[in-house]
């Protein structure tokens, strides 16, 4: 298959125009950064600003990262977000700081044979996460058009055996169909099209983690329930996760996130959903802001055929518990031994 290209990577080479600083700059001139942000902070609420956004902001520099926090400090950086982006957006807003509850490791099936590649999933996903919509426009679900193939009889001959004794086969050159040959981008009239299948990916939520292990800020991190977190404040844009990752779930704000504010949807998690910042990594979080609160994940609610699946892995009465137990089951990627919890299966 061939390697995606986002939208957003084609921009990775662009130099940062003179007014943008990158949240790793900041951090890489700290020295003197620290004292310039806090006057400009102080400075702000000296001069009696009301403006929440430039509190939490000098806030938000000098905040511990969340899982060093106490509960006080917890609370009073979700009453600023709160405040903030109540200002900002124009309307109410929620910033739900539930933790992993007890006893529960969350898990996902996707049937591969059901799913008609209608991309439902990828657009509830977005409207529910707060996606930047455009410039960078973000999607954590991504999903694969798979074309169907055959070994023909006329290819035989069209091989290249090679002097040096390496042989090609004359099909090495058709899609087989078994293999992730996929198109990631397609704008068909309807589908499902004839002569193709799907292959919708997402975050893994792996149990052993490579976005986790390489991370030097320690700002992503796996919790008690096995969705892996991203502290948005604590990350430094240095994209390794991103590389890391075989699945490619994670995706960079190159750009200042543009989310409308009447799209904005208020009720958030600190870790999940909250509106993010430039220059920041994001990715599937299973809704968290959902889920924690005993809800579906967006995408497993609008898909119209059935095909996506979800709850505790640890409940042997929870539906997919029984996926495993009862359907053909696989992991992608198995051999890099990540132990997704991020199932396909079959009929």
């Amino acid at each position: 298959m061939s390697e995606p290209r986002d939208k957003d990577e084609k921009k990775k080479d662009a130099p940062l125009k003179p007014d943008e600083t990158s949240r790793r700059e900041f951090l890489g001139g700290a020295g003197l950064s620290v004292t310039a942000a806090a006057l400009s902070g102080a400075g702000a609420l000296l001069s009696g600003s009301d403006e929440a956004e430039a509190k939490a902001t000098w806030g938000e520099w000098f905040q511990k990262n969340y899982r060093l926090m106490t509960e006080d400090e917890k609370r009073e950086a979700v009453l600023r977000l709160e405040k903030r982006y109540t200002e900002e957006f124009g309307k109410k807003t929620t910033v739900d700081s539930a933790p992993a509850q007890e006893g529960v490791l969350f898990g996902y099936a996707l049937n591969i044979q059901k799913c008609i590649g209608c991309r439902r999933c990828v657009y509830a996903c977005v409207k529910e996460n707060n996606q930047s919509r455009d410039n960078p426009e973000i999607q954590w679900i991504r999903v694969l058009k798979m074309e169907k193939g055959n070994f023909l009889a006329e290819n035989m001959d069209k091989g290249y055996p090679d002097p040096a004794g390496i042989q090609v086969g004359g099909n090495a050159y058709q899609n087989s169909g078994v293999v992730l040959e996929g198109e990631h981008y397609y704008e068909p009239a309807e589908v499902p099209e004839k002569g193709h299948f799907y292959f919708p990916m997402q975050c893994m939520q792996c149990e052993k983690p490579p976005c986790v292990k390489v991370c030097p800020v320690r700002t992503t991190y796996r919790d008690p329930d096995g969705i892996v977190v991203i502290d948005y404040n604590w990350c430094i844009g240095c994209r390794m996760c991103i590389a890391a990752c075989p699945y490619w779930a994670r995706r960079f704000n190159w750009g200042e996130p543009n989310l409308p504010a009447e799209e904005m949807n208020p009720v958030t998690h600190y870790l999940g959903n909250r509106p993010r910042m430039k220059g920041v990594a994001e990715k599937c979080t299973f809704c968290l802001q959902r889920t924690r609160q005993g809800r579906y994940t967006a995408c497993v609610e609008v898909c119209p055929v059935g095909a996506r699946k979800f709850g505790n892995l640890l409940d042997p009465n929870s539906e997919v518990r029984k996926i495993l137990d009862k359907k053909k089951v696989f992991r992608l990627k198995a051999e890099l031994n990540t132990y997704p919890k991020f199932f396909y299966f079959m009929d």
